[in-house]
């Protein structure tokens, strides 16, 4: 399987606009979020080892700055055709099966990722209030096993940025499966 690297969209580019269907039957937008602080657009899917070890990460992140004013919003761009695990039903299935504390959203048209400049699952961005970029880059220093992390590049970001801090670390993109390009 062939790593992929984030691009590394530059920081200040504002967030490109979305309506998305989420598999919880609603249809989401950046205006979902308008009450969020920061807000955590991540490109994934159903079958990359790289998105899948990412899943309790990503919960445990919602669930530990939701209060804070973080909202986290995961977009699966895959071709279903080629990749049926990354269909919409199966998206459904997923979210249900691991818990899913934030909206999973079917970028069918893939219009969305190409906007994001989004290259790989996971592909993590970071919005401040105004929905300029201030992150794109990987999780932790572990994707594969998380009891030997010793950098949580995203909860530091997110930390400095809710204390209104610029961030003075240098991004590592990150990285995992190829979006399923049709």
């Amino acid at each position: 399987m062939p790593v992929m690297h984030s691009n590394g969209m530059p920081l200040g580019t504002t967030a490109p606009p979305f309506s998305l269907p989420g598999v919880d039957g609603e249809v989401y937008s950046l205006d979902s979020f308008a009450d969020a602080e920061l807000l955590v657009v991540v490109f994934t899917c159903n079958h990359c080892p790289y998105a899948i070890a990412s899943e309790d990460r990503l919960l445990a992140i919602q669930n530990d700055y939701r209060d804070k004013g973080v909202r986290l919003v995961a977009i699966n761009p895959n071709d279903a055709e080629e990749y049926p695990d990354d269909s919409f039903e199966k998206m459904k299935e997923r979210a249900a099966e691991k818990g899913f504390n934030f909206p999973y959203l079917r970028d069918e048209s893939q219009e969305v990722a190409r906007a994001y400049d989004a290259a790989c699952t996971p592909d993590v961005f970071v919005f401040d209030r105004d929905r300029k970029l201030l992150y794109n880059g990987r999780i932790d220093d572990n994707w594969k096993e998380p009891a030997k992390v010793t950098r949580r590049e995203l909860r530091e970001l997110l930390d400095a940025a809710l204390r209104g801090e610029t961030v003075d670390f240098e991004h590592t993109p990150s990285m995992g499966c190829s979006i399923k390009w049709k």
